[in-house]
């Protein structure tokens, strides 16, 4: 029927001349491969999602005149790729062009526009246009966009009582844990229902908070799976049709999914801002030995530096554990001991606390004082500071705002600590040595702020804290609903008042990578100024 060729490609918000030089790129590999079609993501053109540019004229005018660019250098075969398109008064449209012998011989706009979790279509584009169905070699194919082949009886089915013989859907689908399965689970479902082909392409790569999976593929008419690109990674899968058959990429297991997620959306985040390097505070507990795992992963050892800040409440242990892990990973370790400064600041402030009792503000001081030196650290030299909070410390507030907060990407801040802890093993089990040692992955974890703190004190177990907070924050659950399960109901309680009343620290942290289906951020938007209370 058709040889189509699905480029799953990373592209750039913005840079226009970038993203058209890449699907010239895979547009020559699919000519080579033999393709009669090459079919590209969503506004692979501009980059996906391009939020308030949108509303800069200028940038609509320039993504259109890439695309027409792009368009006269298409020869020998048709080409379908996103892009942003105006009309005559000012209305904008997510949009698909269809492009061969050497222009946009037709375009179809987005019919369903999201407006929930990270997404805000509705504040930018417009509905309308044709009906897609176009005859590309002899094939009447259906083009839709992304949330078009999500909700159900939508503008697909129309294609199909027009004749479409292969749906075809561009999208940029962000990724949480499991979501390659939705879709495949969804895709075969519409294959089913419409009893055609279904290709659908999927972008790859990290943008701020966001990270595209990939795992674009074929669907049969009987729901089997035909070909599957692979996970985060750009791809070119090219498939005959009428075979029936293509390649099948191995899908990864949870852990690997999670922590790939990770080092992606790092690293995109990083080169596509312009950072080489990256350094981070290396304390001796699961959370920065995470980090710093992750970082070498996405940049290499020799661009990673980390940072021990010791104070009087550092163990010996601890610290011998930051330097083994540095030592293991290859990457440049500094020791810069707090205790003097740390010393003066108290001397400073006995004036203004005297008579009154050792509590959290001595505490955070310290942190403080290691957020201070990180950043004059990249102040100096360029570097861009990761910082190792996780969620179930985000959700509670057990940070410090100006100190362990300090920083420009939260890696882990979408991690719960007890995930924290399988994506630490994980890690351990990809390598022939073990990278983080374990004596790492057996303490109990501890802020080393005070003598002999551990986090459960003052949270509970983490492995009932993070019940807690997954019911409350991914479920919305009530705490009555929580501790109907035969949870605790004090600490229910406590977590709760504890995420409602640190909501303006988490609006204060850095972006991170969103591996949940509700990420502090676009998808959670509590209001800092707030009179209900669920107690």
């Amino acid at each position: 029927m058709l040889k189509i060729s699905l480029a799953q490609i990373n592209p750039t918000v913005g840079d226009l001349a970038g993203n058209t030089r890449k699907i010239l790129e895979y547009t020559a590999k699919a000519q080579k491969a033999g393709a009669q079609l090459v079919v590209f993501p969503e506004l692979a053109v501009c980059g996906y999602p391009p939020e308030d540019l949108l509303l800069k004229k200028h940038f609509i005018a320039d993504n259109i005149k890439a695309l027409d660019a792009l368009a006269k250098k298409i020869r020998g075969l048709s080409v379908i790729t996103g892009f942003v398109d105006s009309d005559a008064v000012g209305k904008i449209y997510n949009a698909a062009a269809i492009i061969s012998d050497g222009k946009v011989q037709n375009v179809y706009y987005k019919q369903e526009l999201p407006n929930y979790g990270v997404f805000d279509e509705k504040r930018y584009f417009s509905t309308g246009g044709n009906s897609g169905i176009w005859m590309i070699n002899g094939v009447k194919i259906g083009i839709n966009i992304c949330e078009d082949i999500w909700i159900d009886g939508a503008v697909y089915q129309a294609q199909v009582k027009a004749g479409a013989k292969i749906l075809i859907n561009i999208s940029s689908s962000p990724y949480h844990a499991g979501k390659l399965k939705i879709r495949q689970d969804l895709l075969a479902r519409r294959a089913r229902e419409t009893k055609t082909h279904l290709v659908y392409v999927n972008s790859v790569g990290g943008q701020d908070e966001l990270v595209f999976d990939g795992g674009s593929m074929i669907v049969s008419p009987s729901g089997d799976l035909e070909a599957c690109a692979k996970q985060f990674e750009e791809d070119l899968l090219t498939v005959d049709i009428s075979a029936n058959h293509g390649k099948i990429s191995p899908v990864l297991d949870d852990a690997h999914e999670i922590y790939k997620a990770l080092v992606v959306g790092t690293r995109d985040y990083a080169s596509k801002n312009g950072f080489k390097k990256v350094a981070l505070g290396l304390s001796g507990g699961v959370d920065s030995a995470l980090v710093a795992c992750i970082a070498c992963d996405a940049f290499g050892p020799e661009n990673v530096t980390a940072i021990s800040m010791p104070s009087t409440f550092n163990t010996k242990a601890t610290r011998q554990d930051a330097k083994a892990l540095a030592k293991n990973l290859k990457i440049d370790f500094k020791e810069i001991p707090i205790k003097r400064v740390f010393a003066s600041y108290l001397k400073m402030m006995v004036p203004h606390f005297c008579g009154l009792p050792v509590d959290c503000a001595e505490e955070n001081i310290q942190a403080r004082i290691r957020g201070n030196i990180l950043m004059a650290l990249a102040n100096k030299f360029g570097w861009l500071i990761l910082t190792t909070g996780n969620k179930s410390e985000m959700a509670v507030g057990y940070c410090t705002l100006y100190g362990d907060m300090s920083g420009g990407y939260a890696v882990i801040k979408d991690v719960f600590k007890t995930k924290v802890y399988e994506l630490a093993r994980f890690r351990n089990s990809m390598s022939r040595q073990v990278l983080i040692p374990k004596s790492i992955l057996l303490r109990a974890p501890s802020a080393e702020l005070r003598r002999d703190q551990t986090d459960e004190e003052t949270l509970g177990p983490y492995e009932i804290l993070d019940k807690i907070l997954i019911a409350y924050i991914e479920g919305h659950a009530s705490p009555q609903d929580i501790i109907s399960l035969g949870v605790d109901a004090k600490l229910v309680w406590q977590t709760v008042r504890l995420v409602d009343a640190n909501e303006y620290k988490r609006r204060q942290a850095p972006p991170g990578v969103k591996i949940t289906p509700c990420a502090f951020g676009k998808d959670w938007r509590l209001p800092i100024t707030n009179r209900y209370k669920e107690f």
